[in-house]
């Protein structure tokens, strides 16, 4: 699969973004909206935005594979956040509206424990060999997801460590179909994926039931977008409400630097999830040769499931059922 730009840290906005004093569509009791202006940020410029390729921004939650126990892993999203009393700290410094003063974190003793396993995110700066904060006061990082892990059960579900594979969802040789197949870990080492579902953000791809849950790994870049609209306000708010295409959660940019950049349809006031979407739509076909693993998979897992459905196809994602 092609190697895109890893998700690291926060994405910025393409966009200039201005608050706006209204409740938020994206966070319930957050009081306020975080809206795109028409002016294209420096960053993005810099990143030679108009160069960079689109792809749909995927709704569910990041994952990272790397080594962990000498083999390749994947691990869940886990920041490091303040304790309650540096987080009030923090928030009387951005409400004091001080801007010629810079917030001084004590990296020992304002921060929440986190596991013995945990690792900071790679693009995380660091002071004398501590991770520092990023500009919301979270430290990015990762921890890995054990077998039969109860907190990452969901997680857990898409991976088989003694196949060394993963579940992933990714686009199929023939135009317009997507695959679900089992990939080496080997295959995606260092790289940055999302999670979706149906335990994962409300599920708003509509994937399995609550009896049978579906979850799946996207490689991060995986749906290039295929015609995009221009990088104007305007243009982009016409996509996302006039075509099929548009029917995603945003578009992320992927630079030739590296550098990513992302646009939210809350960015622009419209709304998410919708009832139908463009990935959930789309026909997809099961590709899982049973024969090329030596291990039995376990009968309630997702890799014996879908190993039953090779070489079918469903006319939507969303369409996919196990027999009982």
């Amino acid at each position: 699969m092609r190697r895109r730009g890893a998700v690291q840290r926060k994405v910025p906005c393409l966009f200039v973004t201005e608050v706006k004093e209204e409740p938020s569509a994206k966070r319930e009791r957050q009081p306020f909206k975080v809206l795109a202006t028409e002016t294209i940020t420096g960053k993005a410029l810099e990143a030679d935005i108009y160069n960079a390729i689109p792809t749909e921004k995927v709704d569910g939650t990041c994952c990272y594979v790397t080594a962990y126990k000498g083999q390749p892993y994947l691990w869940a999203r886990l920041d490091r956040k303040p304790n309650k009393q540096a987080e009030k700290r923090f928030k009387r410094f951005l409400y004091s509206l001080e801007d010629c003063k810079e917030f001084v974190w004590n990296v020992e003793e304002d921060f929440k424990p986190v596991p013995d396993t945990w690792i900071p995110a790679k693009d995380i700066e660091f002071s004398n060999g501590n991770p520092l904060p990023d500009e919301n006061g979270h430290m990015p990082g990762w921890v890995p997801v054990e077998k039969n892990s109860k907190q990452y059960c969901w997680h857990s579900s898409v991976v088989n460590y003694e196949a060394e594979v993963a579940l992933v969802l990714k686009h199929h040789a023939d135009p317009g179909l997507l695959e679900i197949s089992p990939v080496p870990l080997s295959e995606i080492l260092e790289q940055t994926l999302e999670l979706i579902g149906t335990n994962i953000n409300a599920n708003p791809y509509g994937l399995g039931s609550k009896k049978q849950p579906v979850h799946l790994l996207v490689p991060h870049g995986a749906f290039e977008i295929k015609n995009p609209p221009a990088l104007k306000q305007n243009d982009i708010l016409s996509w996302f409400e006039g075509c099929s295409e548009g029917k995603v959660e945003g578009i992320v940019w992927h630079c030739h630097d590296g550098c990513l950049i992302k646009l939210h349809r809350h960015h622009l006031g419209l709304r998410w999830p919708l009832a139908e979407t463009y990935l959930n739509s789309q026909p997809v076909v099961v590709a899982f040769n049973r024969t090329k693993y030596d291990c039995d998979f376990e009968p309630k897992s997702l890799f014996h499931h879908f190993s039953k459905l090779d070489g079918q196809r469903f006319g939507r994602l969303q369409d996919i059922k196990f027999d009982a």
